[in-house]
């Protein structure tokens, strides 16, 4: 079938960025996936969103204008016409006098014009604009507001999620409401969790305050704010999410922990981690994702350069020993662990582990959740353990003395021992341990791997830009001269549909320092984390931020994130 030629395609032919014979497949291909032909071209490479806009506006004579530099919330409400800026991928941005301007990605796209020109009774000019910032805009523009986020909540919003063991009815025990206003809170609710899930968040907040209330997403650790419902909700929210949570719905006093089931579909769940915690001007809800689907066990995939993975494939094949992991919290200590526990995860061996709460669901593996109210701690499941026949322990965190003796005991016992530890660095994770109290010979015989680790997050590959840095700065930052004079390309973010400011997904920074001879005759002599760490590095070991460099140099991820995370 032959199609017509879009003035668009015509125009790119001309200019010799796409080929006579690809347009009527490239129209097909657009019609199919029901995308507009601008947003099919950039999706798949074939022209870039910058090369795009400044043919059109050289063909077209239509003016350029950078969305980036306008004040979006100077638009006017009125005309933000939601379905007909999705179906036209449109903005209306200002007017003058009688003429309403529209920003469009594609100068052919004529029908957008008229179809707001007679929505509004005015007259229509485009204005040309990159078909990346403006698919943002929109997206922005076009959440519900807190005017009318009630009215933005259609009947098939979350008709594929179920909230298991609620009872709706505890609701109008405590709130005074009736259930058509109920409707609208529970499906906005449901909206946001789903939302959240989507975008691949790990953390949302909700937040009261005297004349705001906010709801938050953290998303690769860092937060956005999403939406900003009105502040007389506040109560209606936190009511409705301890419901959820099967919490005390009377109780605004107290914090209270709870936990939240989703089934998102037949063979989908997810768990949600519930805090509440009072504050001046109500409750303050916390929930943290638990999806062990979205969970990357691949130790491919963590960031390790090829002598970290070797050294953690070489010291999990060990059949006895302890292995640390350290860092704040969130910087994916727990995964690491888990793909550890992954490929030892076979039918000959009895792996067992305590955690809290228990994040990942690893069919294979006997998985216990510490709950200290009926005394079962970490200690007291370990000590279990070892009465089980286990040959690997799991230990979520060794937080005192008692555990880390039983811990260190089963290590020294022919048991592979996997735990985590807050400290800043992996020397310090030693004499973090001396100073429990744990006597310096256990340490030094059972600890056979210490790896401290962040998660830094990774550069969109679809937006990212180089970022020229003189060589002498490069040296300073910690650049060998060889890198120097080899040649380094940096890159920093720059934004776009595809990408949170910049960056899409995270990488691990790892500093691995294996127990040598030196470093346990350190430790006996009563070295500091000082002292162990020119050891370790002398040694080989690659330090956080040198580890951090060469994701920078590779283009994995930007200085500034290496900064960051490195807390240099």
């Amino acid at each position: 079938m032959n199609v017509p030629a879009n003035g668009l395609l015509i125009s790119l032919i001309r200019a010799g960025l796409i080929q006579q014979d690809q347009s009527e497949q490239v129209q097909e291909r657009a019609r199919y996936e029901k995308k507009t032909l601008v947003t099919y071209l950039i999706d798949n490479d074939i022209i870039s969103s910058e090369q795009l806009a400044e043919l059109c506006e050289l063909e077209y004579g239509i003016p350029l204008l950078d969305l980036d530099a306008f004040e979006l919330g100077e638009i006017p409400h009125k005309y933000l016409n939601t379905p007909l800026i999705e179906k036209h991928h449109a903005l209306p941005i200002y007017t003058q006098g009688n003429t309403l301007y529209i920003a469009v990605s594609d100068p052919t796209n004529i029908t957008a014009l008229e179809d707001f020109g007679f929505t509004f009774n005015l007259h229509t000019e485009a204005l040309l604009v990159d078909d990346r910032k403006l698919h943002r805009a929109i997206q922005r523009l076009t959440e519900p507001t807190s005017d009318e986020f009630s009215k933005s909540i259609s009947d098939d919003h979350i008709s594929d999620i179920e909230i298991g063991d609620i009872d709706d009815a505890r609701l109008q025990e405590t709130v005074d409401t009736n259930s058509e206003d109920d409707a609208p809170i529970v499906k906005y609710i449901n909206k946001v969790l789903l939302d959240a899930v989507r975008k691949g968040a790990s953390d949302l907040h909700f937040e009261p305050y005297e004349k705001k209330y906010r709801i938050r997403f953290r998303i690769d650790g860092i937060l956005y704010e999403i939406a900003t419902p009105p502040v007389n909700l506040a109560n209606r929210f936190s009511a409705r999410l301890k419901v959820m949570a099967r919490l005390d719905i009377a109780e605004r006093r107290l914090p209270q922990d709870g936990r939240i089931k989703l089934r998102l579909a037949k063979n989908k769940s997810v768990d949600l981690r519930v805090s509440t915690l009072p504050t001046m001007w109500g409750e303050k809800v916390v929930l943290r994702i638990l999806d062990s689907s979205a969970a990357n066990l691949d130790i491919e995939k963590l960031g390790f350069d090829e002598l970290q993975k070797q050294l953690y494939l070489d010291t999990l094949a060990r059949p006895q020993g302890m292995i640390l992991v350290t860092g704040p919290t969130g910087s994916g200590k727990t995964v690491s662990l888990y793909t550890g526990l992954n490929i030892l995860n076979t039918s000959e061996l009895n792996i067992s582990t305590a955690e809290d709460p228990v994040e990942i669901n690893l069919p294979g593996i006997n998985q216990v959740q510490i709950n200290p109210k009926s005394g079962l701690t970490f200690a007291s499941a370990l000590r279990s353990f070892l009465r089980q026949d286990p040959d690997v322990v799991m230990v979520g965190e060794i937080r005192d003395l008692e555990t880390a003796e039983i811990a260190i005991k089963a290590a020294q016992t022919g048991h592979l021992v996997l735990s985590t530890l807050h400290t800043n660095s992996a020397a310090e994770t030693l004499t973090r341990l001396l100073n429990m109290g744990v006597p310096a010979f256990n340490v030094a015989s059972s600890v056979t791997l210490l790896m401290a680790q962040r998660l830094a997050r990774r550069l969109c590959p679809h937006c990212k830009k180089p970022h020229h840095i003189p060589d002498s700065e490069l040296l300073g930052m910690g650049y060998t001269q060889e890198e120097v004079a080899a040649g380094i390309t940096l890159y920093q973010p720059a934004g776009c549909v595809e990408c949170s400011n910049g960056y899409k997904g995270r990488v691990g920074i790892y500093e691995m320092l294996p127990m040598s001879e030196n470093i346990a005759n350190l430790i006996m002599e009563g070295g500091n984390s000082l002292q162990i760490a020119e050891m370790a590095i002398s040694e080989g070991m690659v330090t956080l931020y040198r580890s951090g460099l060469e994701k920078a140099r590779l283009g994995v991820t930007s200085l500034a994130e290496v900064n960051r995370v490195t807390c240099l």
